[in-house]
């Protein structure tokens, strides 16, 4: 992933926006970019139910292990494999923004019991989708099936290290769909092997590429995808119209709506 950092914009004095194909600006300094004029754009919410249909995907796979079933019975295998139904299932979601809203909305059929924890608590919009808001000792000790939807900061990072993780109910499954930073690799990859944790799906990695000699992979409960959460058709369509317009927007000397950096160019002013 390109950084976009002070020396960038040093180099580029024309330079008027930086617009991000998606959501999360991280590697873009927000307050070079402010210093230099240059207004950061991104295009929340565009590839959020792209990201939402591959978590619910993940989770079907976890649990009826799909994914390793099929290649056995491609080689001529013949496994027999008693899996689980999301039906009754406790889901917790770590944030309770876009994607994780339409993961519950998404969940909604499956009849499982959905929890979120989120900072700032959307009660009117849980309480429509059937989900208790509800605390983070609380998910991450009894729910069967985790799914993190939270930013990566330095409060998060590795968030989910060896301590959280040998708190999580036995047997239970944790996907990450958000940022590779939120998760401690080596400490998930121990507790995947000791059976603590019955399977993981990851989309996104500290590291890109993840590195093929990583211990991750030597876990067999695991699926892995190369970041590909919000790679739709459907959703680069979105997120390139938004884009687009804002763009247009900003080399028309107009105001962007979506302007990331906005406070901070403001109180340079």
């Amino acid at each position: 992933m390109d950084e976009y950092t002070e020396e960038v914009f040093e180099h580029a004095p024309r330079l008027k926006a930086v617009a991000k194909f998606g959501v999360g600006v991280d590697n873009i300094d927000g307050d070079a970019a402010a210093r230099h004029g240059v207004k950061v754009l991104n295009a929340p919410g565009r590839n959020a139910n792209a990201v939402a249909e591959l978590t619910v995907g993940f989770m079907i796979d976890l649990i009826r292990r799909i994914v390793p079933l099929h290649q056995m019975t491609s080689q001529g295998q013949w496994p027999r494999y008693m899996g689980n139904e999301i039906r009754g299932k406790k889901i917790g979601l770590l944030g309770f923004g876009a994607i994780a809203r339409l993961v519950a909305e998404k969940l909604g059929c499956f009849h499982a019991d959905i929890y979120a924890y989120d900072l700032y608590p959307d009660y009117a919009r849980a309480e429509e989708l059937g989900v208790t808001m509800t605390s983070l000792d609380e998910i991450v000790e009894n729910c069967d099936i985790i799914s993190i939807h939270i930013p990566p900061s330095k409060e998060t990072y590795h968030m989910f290290n060896d301590g959280l993780l040998s708190r999580m109910k036995d047997g239970a499954y944790l996907i990450n769909a958000a940022r590779g930073s939120l998760v401690d690799m080596g400490a998930l990859a121990k507790n995947l092997k000791s059976g603590k944790i019955a399977g993981a799906a990851l989309d996104a990695f500290e590291t890109e590429p993840l590195d093929k000699g990583d211990p991750i992979l030597s876990c067999e409960n695991l699926i892995v995808t190369p970041h590909t959460g919000g790679e739709t058709y459907e959703a680069y369509r979105d997120i390139s119209i938004c884009t687009a317009e804002d763009i247009v927007r900003v080399l028309d000397g107009k105001e962007p709506v979506y302007w990331v950096n906005k406070n901070k160019m403001k109180e340079g002013d």
